[in-house]
């Protein structure tokens, strides 16, 4: 017997290794085709009554009656789990809502009965089974007030700009009609908030469009019925559909809704000890806060929700449990009797107002409305127009008037600021509430402006607002103020600016701008504001009174005294103020006409909404699980598996041969390489010869011809016709 050669042994591994990804492939393939496949497609159940598949209901009932026949005629053979099966694939074929959704998109959400009948009759009589074992349910949302949409009205339904949750169903779903009062729930929370629809699974093209699908393109219920979907605004095609993934509950279904659909900030819950330090300490000073009093502890609501993005530059929302133990805390701090309750706390040292009883969501945005500024408005880039404290602008009181008043209150974030900001509040308080047929009470020019809107009272950040706060506070002390803390030092300031706009001088103003400046001096010498600007100092006592009064001096001089429009030179405001005989130790003030620095945009609080990241991350996983899943279930993968089988080993084949064939075309071109080497040779050894004889021909001496030796009896004849001699 011959024996193996080494090379062949050796070879064997070798191909082996080279077809590996070929042979797995196979495997897989192979695997896939009769083990994995077939679980995906258990029995179904015409099949167990041995009709053919999306038969006729009539098809059906003769082939349960035959049945039926042979096993009264030998009830001996017959067992109860085969009993249970066709009973209840013969109920659910003969329904034709259930037979509609199964046949279409495979739904059958009461299989799970007949394991649970076979538990319970395995050892008994099938007779004793009782029938039927479905409960037909009859379910029309139209009834109970649902809006339901057809493929015919999709496109006009949807022409606003609004969200749109939508609910599909089955008339004959049992979960469907036990969803139906989570779903009214769900509807009431999202009323002004969002659009609400219900599509039944009748209509196939509208059904199509908005159900889940699979890798073959087949329709996909993977949680069942109802499946819940959503459109966010601005957005109603297909590309945008949302679809929950989650528990259907009430809750689950509106914050999902809130968050990933509409992308609100969350409301959260805070207890009286984190009150304090984790809301009303981190709130911005120039925010309203509102404490949500809750006897459940259910999550805020989209309302709340759409309420806190929409007010989120004016006031900052939480949310309170309410307990029972807790009621005399919160009537001591926050006077709250009980919850339901809406607590709003504006400036400091005011006291909160408090609303008892919950309304709807127009009582909740009117409150918010009504009480979403500061009692004193902070002065700011978005506010200062509003205000009339911009010499850019006008007065509140119409674009005619031409002298107006800002009392503004300036200084650093501190428990100083924060006295005076109380204080100022009883000053507008005072000038509110003035009484002009009281001839008691005094100081009626300001009350006057104040009430005429002439004179506007607000307060200034004059550390974020530092070049606006130099500006105006031109005095030693000016860092007390103004800019970034650099001593403990910390003194608010109260200044009065008298805004004054001269029709002549505007327009001269006006007529300067319009044309081609001659200078860089005289372009910057234009470039000022419409209206001039007198500016005073309060340094007085911090009483309301003094205040008062002290605001009614400067509106009484500024609307009776003849100022100049503009005064150029500091020294003149220094000579109007002695005229008029008012002390420099009380008053400092200056005239101006000049560039007012502008005011610049504050931080903003940042709005946390949408959906974090790492649920996010958790949501692409579970996505990309259920495709894996998809995929396993694809008919189609077990054949494009072994037809990529087969590509691969081509392939491997193609390659292996290219390299076989190589070495010996290498050989054989070395060996007519080697030929045509030695020809070569060859001809260069015959040149070389035949150049040595021509070299030795050339040194040897020549041979003598016969003619070149004369003979010795040689005698030379002349011809006849010679003509010598």
């Amino acid at each position: 017997m011959a024996k193996e050669s080494p090379s062949s042994s050796s070879s064997m591994p070798s191909v082996l290794r080279a077809y590996a990804a070929p042979i797995f492939i196979f495997v897989l393939a192979m695997f896939f085709q009769l083990f994995l496949l077939p679980r995906s497609f258990p029995t179904s159940h015409y099949d167990v009554l041995g009709v053919k598949t999306y038969g006729s209901e009539d098809d059906v009932r003769e082939a349960y009656e035959a049945i039926a026949s042979k096993w009264n005629s030998d009830s001996g053979d017959a067992r109860p789990a085969d009993f249970i099966k066709i009973q209840y694939a013969y109920e659910l074929l003969t329904n034709p809502v259930w037979k509609r959704d199964y046949d279409l998109y495979g739904i059958d959400e009461s299989l799970h009965i007949i394991e649970e009948l076979e538990k319970q009759y395995s050892v008994e009589d099938f007779a004793k089974i009782k029938t039927p074992l479905l409960e037909a349910v009859s379910y029309e949302p139209e009834h109970e007030g649902f809006m339901a949409i057809t493929s015919q009205d999709f496109a006009s339904k949807f022409q606003d700009s609004k969200p749109w949750l939508i609910q599909l169903y089955s008339s004959g779903s049992n979960s469907s009609a036990q969803f139906s009062m989570a779903w009214r729930r769900i509807v009431d929370l999202l009323d002004g908030v969002a659009n609400h629809a219900m599509v039944e699974l009748g209509d196939v093209r509208l059904v199509t469009y908005l159900a889940e699908k699979k890798t073959t393109g087949q329709v996909l219920f993977r949680n069942g019925l109802p499946s819940i979907v959503a459109f966010p605004p601005q957005c109603k095609t297909a590309d945008c559909l949302i679809r929950f993934e989650g528990e259907l509950s009430t809750d689950a279904i509106t914050d999902w809704f809130a968050t990933t659909v509409l992308e609100l900030p969350r409301v959260f819950y805070h207890t009286k000890e984190t009150l304090v330090p984790k809301f009303l300490a981190k709130v911005p000073p120039n925010k309203v806060r509102v404490i949500l009093f809750s006897q459940t502890g259910e999550r805020a609501t989209p309302s709340v929700r759409q309420a806190a993005k929409d007010y989120w530059n004016f006031a900052s929302l939480t949310y309170v449990l309410w307990r029972e133990e807790d009621a005399s805390f919160w009537w001591n701090a926050l006077e709250v009797e009980s919850a339901p309750a809406m607590v709003i706390m504006k400036d400091p040292g005011l006291k909160p107002v408090v609303y008892h009883g919950s309304g709807n969501r127009t009582w909740f945005l009117d409150i918010l409305e009504q009480n979403k500024q500061l009692q004193l408005p902070q002065l700011s880039s978005t506010t200062s127009m509003e205000l009339g404290c911009d010499a850019r602008g006008y007065s509140r009181a119409g674009f005619e008037t031409a002298t107006w008043y800002c009392a503004v209150l300036v200084g650093r974030q501190s428990t100083e600021l924060n006295k005076m900001r109380e204080t100022m509040c009883r000053v507008q308080d005072a000038l509110s509430n003035h009484d002009e047929s009281d001839e008691a009470s005094k100081d009626p020019s300001a009350a006057s402006a104040h009430k005429n809107k002439r004179l506007t009272l607000a307060w200034l950040d004059g550390e974020v607002q530092s070049k606006y706060c130099f500006f105006y506070v031109q005095s030693e002390t000016s860092y007390d103020t103004c800019g970034t803390r650099k001593s403990p030092i910390d003194v608010p300031r109260i200044l009065i600016i008298r805004y004054h706009r001269n029709a002549t001088e505007s327009a001269n103003v006006e007529k300067k701008s319009s044309n081609w400046p001659k200078t860089v001096w005289e372009s910057e010498a234009d470039d000022v504001d419409p209206a001039a600007q007198l500016v005073v100092s309060y340094d007085g006592p911090a009483e309301t009174p003094e205040i008062i009064k002290w605001l009614s001096k400067m509106v009484e001089d500024g609307d009776s005294k003849n100022l100049p429009f503009y005064v150029s030179n500091h020294c003149f405001a220094i000579l109007y103020m002695f005229l008029y005989n008012i002390s420099l130790l009380i008053f400092h003030f200056h005239l101006q006409r000049a560039k007012t620095p502008e005011l610049v945009p504050e931080s903003a609080e940042p709005m946390r909404s949408g959906v974090p990241k790492s649920v996010k991350a958790t949501q692409a996983l579970l996505r990309l699980w259920n495709r894996i899943k998809d995929y396993l279930e694809d008919p189609r993968m077990g054949p494009t598996l072994l037809l990529g089988a087969l590509l691969s080993a081509g392939s491997v084949w193609w390659t292996r041969s290219r390299a076989t064939q190589q070495p010996v075309q290498t050989t054989q071109q070395s060996s007519t390489n080697q030929s045509d080497n030695n020809t070569e040779e060859e001809e260069k050894k015959k040149e070389r010869k035949r150049e040595q004889r021509r070299r030795n021909a050339k040194g040897e001496e020549a041979p003598a011809s016969i003619t070149d030796n004369e003979p010795k009896d040689a005698v030379q004849i002349l011809s006849s016709g010679s003509d010598s001699d």
